[in-house]
């Protein structure tokens, strides 16, 4: 059994020792981390049998005239580079016609047109 729960649909105002009052009489908390402007955060017990307390109790229950979601916190996944899309791999090369001397008239390519200079 985890001692760490996840708290969701926190209203936006609720701050951790508003989370961390809800949450202190079923157990010793050990911390209590709220992810700002995400709508949730984390409450975590000395033991997993407070946390399981915790959690059956307080479920769908209202907390700053939100329903919570209090369930078993899972542990964060690593991202690699690779998983944040493949933008990043994308290798860019001088193809099409833009920038410098890439197509229209150059001074040196001997048509009669000459290109006007820029007063």
């Amino acid at each position: 059994m985890a001692t760490k729960l996840y708290v969701g649909n926190l209203n936006y105002s609720t701050s951790e020792e508003g989370l961390r009052n809800a949450f202190s009489s079923y157990g010793e908390i050990v911390s209590v981390k709220i992810i700002q402007g995400k709508g949730f955060g984390f409450v975590e017990y000395r033991s997993a049998d407070e946390a399981e307390a915790a959690k059956e109790a307080l479920n769908n229950t209202q907390l700053d005239g939100r329903s919570i979601k209090v369930s078993d916190a899972r542990p964060q996944e690593k991202q690699s580079l690779g998983d944040r899309g493949s933008h990043r791999e994308k290798k860019f090369s001088n193809g099409g016609k833009g920038g410098f001397s890439k197509g229209g008239f150059s001074k040196n390519d001997g048509s009669s047109f000459q290109k006007r200079e820029r007063y």
